[in-house]
């Protein structure tokens, strides 16, 4: 039973102080004094890393939005093989990123067959490049 209770662990964050906590421990803390951290896990949550854009930060629409950057144009067929895509998934995170404005979708047909074509829109490449500028700072900061 105490093997079992020693695995469970929830996360909560006072005042910018990531505290772990075993499931069962009275949990009532000071605001901003941590309690016994695990080594290894970090006891503060660096602000740089708590700004990144979560609509970029998804690993699906990251490709989608780098392989835009790339490139002028690309089909949805091109997009789906390039990042090896469902279908219902591409869909879904390219229409979130068109909602958002980042990028532009043009839907042609080709004789009877219906064509979607993607681009990078300006808001979507400047929020890349900040994105991009993000992640090189945490890096950078990590090196440090």
């Amino acid at each position: 039973m105490a093997a079992n209770a020693a695995r469970k662990v929830k996360t909560r964050v006072l005042t910018g102080v990531l505290t772990k906590v075993p499931t069962g421990v009275p949990t009532k803390v000071p605001t901003g004094v941590p309690t016994k951290v695990p080594t290894g896990v970090p006891t503060k949550v660096p602000a740089i890393a708590t700004n990144l854009d979560r609509l970029l930060h998804d690993r699906m629409r990251l490709g989608i939005v780098s392989a835009l950057a790339a490139a002028e144009q690309l089909s949805f067929t091109d997009l789906k093989t390039s990042l090896d895509a469902t279908d219902g998934n591409l869909s879904v995170h390219a229409r979130k990123l068109e909602e958002a404005g980042y990028v532009a979708c043009e839907k042609t047909f080709a004789g009877r067959t219906p064509r979607t074509d993607y681009r990078l829109t300006a808001a979507g490449r400047r929020a890349l490049e900040k994105y991009l500028d993000h992640m090189a700072a945490i890096i950078k900061a990590a090196r440090a």
